[in-house]
């Protein structure tokens, strides 16, 4: 799986799943496949963009590789976040949310 692959989950995530979590979260992403993507949860869904925006309510740094870890398990979210593996800025209940949409 790849980050395109990864964004595209997002994506599709049912709006059950997504119930009463709302926001826009930047993922900077560096390395293989890195970049910027924009991801914003609503009522309506999700909505992914290339690029970001001027204010995201959270922002997540790390290496793409990372996040394929994160994504898939092998690669826990704390220990990233301990290791420097990955910084969090912004909303800090709205990443601990997301850690269980995600995963």
């Amino acid at each position: 799986m790849g980050v395109q692959d990864f964004f595209q989950r997002i994506a599709g995530l049912d709006a059950e799943r997504l119930k009463g979590f709302s926001g826009v979260v930047l993922f900077d992403l560096s390395g293989e496949e890195g970049g910027k993507w924009t991801v914003t949860f609503s009522a309506d869904g999700v909505k992914v963009e290339e690029g970001e925006t001027a204010s995201p309510d959270l922002t997540l740094s790390m290496d793409a590789q990372d996040l394929l870890a994160l994504s898939n398990g092998k690669l826990n979210p704390v220990a990233a976040f301990m290791q420097g593996k990955l910084k969090v800025s912004g909303d800090m209940s709205m990443a601990m949310r997301l850690q269980n949409i995600l995963t």
